[in-house]
């Protein structure tokens, strides 16, 4: 009862002030719906970003990895700060000055309306075969086995995992359609600065328990059991036999994870979203950066965790991972607390899920729907569509959730590969369209397909002995090539400049710079740190 009346009291706190600050906002318009009206702030901004990214998969995947494969995992999220400092710096003030609302809007003024509707397809098709059902099926995971759905209801485990997907997929779906990004935003920031609270609680609880009421005493009891789990380095190999099957070896930093972390946190657009929607150039920028900073804290909360799973549990759980973190979190967490954390955990897949119904909303009414089935659409029209876009993609998502199977490597690296197939390529066509001022829309549109075709051949049909992320880079590379030599036979016929259609002020934040480098060097001094231990 305990546990059921602190999740009800949080869950309902989030909802009841996302609506009252909401009160006064206008979803007619297409800026009021779908950028919450140009008015996001660097705390909201960066609040947000983080537990649009941040959901079970990390928690439960990331883990669940980290029991089993130790920090090396850290990559995905402290180089995301590196990532985070381009975009504040290079990406985000273009994109203001343009006035862009999706990324695919770009697409269209550098190249063709065909390189954006084909871009916005695949973001859409993107979220809902990969982000959308693996988050909800993480989610029902951790929820049925803190709360235990299926004994409290009499039902199978599976249909406590299907009832849990139903239910949180369903109050998601209503957060995006009726809200907006506006409302997405507000009960993200509460959301994630909640989840930053509670995640670390459970490390904290942990090793004081482990030290015997000492906090610092239990974190060197963990460290001695297994050294070798704090080591960020990965001697595991990248290319021939076994590399497949590596988690993420060291050298794959400098090839197609640069790409992955550039694209998702300078392009991706249930991402960059908020930074669009920003009051002006200085918020946007603060939001980034102070996103980099809780990327860099993030590991405490997705990797520490495994790792101390690792001592309780041993070599016990080793063929099932993806139940370590919920099964330390009921064990550490006393009873009056668990129910907040659920409320969190709740809210942080909310998030994922509805930021992404938003931001495929968005997309569909405005890339698609108004350009070929009503181009004098009115924006209460475009409002309409995007509702009924988000409602009809819900559905879909909630229905397949349940298949997700348990993947060997485990679900965040199942993620992260069917990431590779969408990601890469749309990376390579944007990146074009801003350094490679020659490519022609024919180049980047052949980039595009090929790019497709390559990673599907050569990592699922040939199952090539080759480390899915070095695919990402090698296939950046040749996507580049392509759409050079396409360009020769099809050249741009007219130059492109990026126009300040003064929809914002511009005017960059002047401690952006230097807090930029300290995020790199911070970055590149966590590796040196824990490079050698163990």
């Amino acid at each position: 009862m305990i546990t059921l009346l602190s999740f009800i009291l949080f869950t309902g706190f989030v909802a009841i002030y996302s609506a009252w600050r909401l009160k006064k906002q206008n979803l007619d318009s297409k800026d009021g719906y779908f950028l919450g009206g140009r008015s996001l702030t660097g705390v909201v901004i960066a609040g947000s970003m983080l537990l649009t990214n941040i959901s079970t998969e990390h928690l439960i995947g990331m883990n669940g990895s980290s029991y089993r494969n130790g920090a090396i995992i850290i990559a995905w999220e402290v180089t995301s700060a590196i990532a985070l400092v381009v975009g504040a710096l290079y990406f985000v003030p273009r994109y203001l000055k343009m006035g862009l609302t999706t990324i695919p809007e770009f697409l269209e003024n550098r190249f063709n309306p065909l390189a954006r509707t084909l871009i916005a397809a695949l973001l859409i098709v993107s979220f809902v075969v990969t982000l959308l059902p693996i988050v909800l099926y993480t989610g029902a995971i951790n929820i049925e086995s803190v709360f235990e759905i299926s004994d409290l209801l009499n039902i199978n485990k599976d249909q406590g995992i299907w009832l849990t997907v139903v239910v949180v997929g369903s109050v998601g779906a209503v957060y995006a359609i009726f809200g907006g990004l506006k409302m997405v935003a507000i009960s993200d920031t509460l959301n994630g600065y909640g989840l930053l609270i509670a995640g670390l609680l459970v490390p904290v609880l942990a090793l004081v328990d482990i030290g015997d009421g000492n906090m610092v005493d239990g974190l060197i009891s963990v460290f001695r059991d297994s050294p070798e789990k704090f080591n960020v380095i990965s001697s595991e190999p990248s290319i021939g036999m076994g590399s497949r099957t590596s988690i993420l070896p060291f050298e794959v930093l400098f090839t197609g994870l640069i790409i992955n972390q550039l694209y998702f946190w300078t392009m991706h657009q249930s991402i960059v979203q908020r930074a669009l929607g920003a009051v002006n150039l200085k918020e946007a920028q603060k939001g980034l950066l102070f996103t980099g900073v809780l990327k860099i804290m993030i590991p405490l909360v997705v990797v520490l965790p495994g790792i101390i799973g690792f001592y309780y549990f041993g070599d016990s759980l080793y063929h099932s991972q993806d139940s370590v973190y919920p099964l330390l979190v009921k064990r550490v967490l006393p009873v009056w607390m668990t129910g907040f954390f659920v409320a969190v955990i709740v809210g942080a897949i909310l998030s994922t899920f509805n930021s992404a119904l938003n931001s495929a909303a968005t997309i569909f009414s405005l890339g698609i729907y108004k350009r070929y089935i009503d181009v004098k659409a009115t924006d209460h029209k475009l409002v309409v569509v995007g509702k009924w876009t988000s409602t009809a993609l819900a559905i879909f998502s909630i229905c397949i959730a349940p298949f997700v199977a348990k993947a060997p490597e485990g679900l965040y690296q199942l993620l992260q590969q069917l990431n590779g197939i969408f990601f890469i390529p749309m990376a390579s066509v944007i990146i074009a369209g801003f350094f490679f001022p020659y490519v022609s829309s024919t180049g980047a549109i052949s980039g595009l397909g090929f790019g497709l075709i390559f990673y599907i051949l050569v990592y699922y049909i040939f199952d090539l002995n080759l480390h899915f992320v070095h695919i990402w880079g090698i296939e950046f590379l040749l996507n580049v090539v392509i759409m050079h030599l396409v360009s020769v036979f099809y050249p741009r016929t007219n130059p492109y400049k990026i126009r300040d259609l003064g929809i914002l002020d511009v005017t960059e934040w002047k401690y952006a710079r230097p807090f930029g480098l300290f995020l790199v060097i911070l970055t590149i001094a966590i590796y040196i740190a824990l490079g050698n231990v163990g």
